[in-house]
């Protein structure tokens, strides 16, 4: 079995995370802020769980299921965030989700990371579809995908609940087709 790749831009590593990321991922996830805007990310973030997750990485790389990668500041060996793809090879698609820690928002790293997430998914990959999803709220997350070059696709009202609120969620997606055409 292949091992998961690491990912370059001009900024940033997209690595699998390592059991000893544990505590910087509780650290950054642990913010009430990324909490709020994410559906699977508690508040307050448990102790062992990042390292629980993280355990489960490589059995779902191997199985096709997903591609989770540590977000790390190339200069400063960093860990900032996550960015992943919950991948559906049956239907050729990936869902592509993310975290940037609270101290590196606004700089584009979430951009710079998800732009390259998309080209492991097509490029890499061979996938049909990326897709993904924000709270309605969460502007800043609807910006970085239309960034990238994802459409949106609509609204689903009150699809989530989080913290016993029912939430809407903004979908966006992109073919392989369009992602070539934007390539050329």
């Amino acid at each position: 079995m292949p091992e998961q790749p690491v990912l370059e831009t001009e900024r940033l590593v997209l690595r699998p995370f390592r059991t000893g990321d544990g505590p910087r991922v509780r650290e950054l996830a642990g913010d009430k802020a990324i909490a709020a805007t994410t559906l699977r990310i508690p508040h307050p973030y448990p102790e062992g769980a990042a390292e629980e997750w993280i355990g489960t990485h490589r059995a779902d790389f191997e199985a096709g299921k997903s591609a989770t990668f540590a977000v790390v500041l190339r200069d400063e060996d960093a860990v900032i965030g996550s960015i992943g793809l919950e991948i559906d090879a049956e239907h050729s698609r990936a869902e592509l989700g993310y975290w940037i820690g609270k101290p590196y928002w606004g700089r584009g790293y979430c951009t710079e990371a998800a732009r390259e997430a998309v080209k492991y998914a097509f490029e890499t990959l061979g996938l049909n579809r990326v897709c993904a999803h924000h709270f309605s709220l969460n502007y800043s997350s609807g910006k970085v995908m239309r960034k990238i070059g994802l459409k949106r696709e609509g609204r689903m009202r009150g699809h989530v609940r989080k913290n016993g609120e029912s939430i809407d969620l903004e979908l966006y997606g992109l073919l392989a087709s369009e992602y070539e055409r934007k390539r050329k």
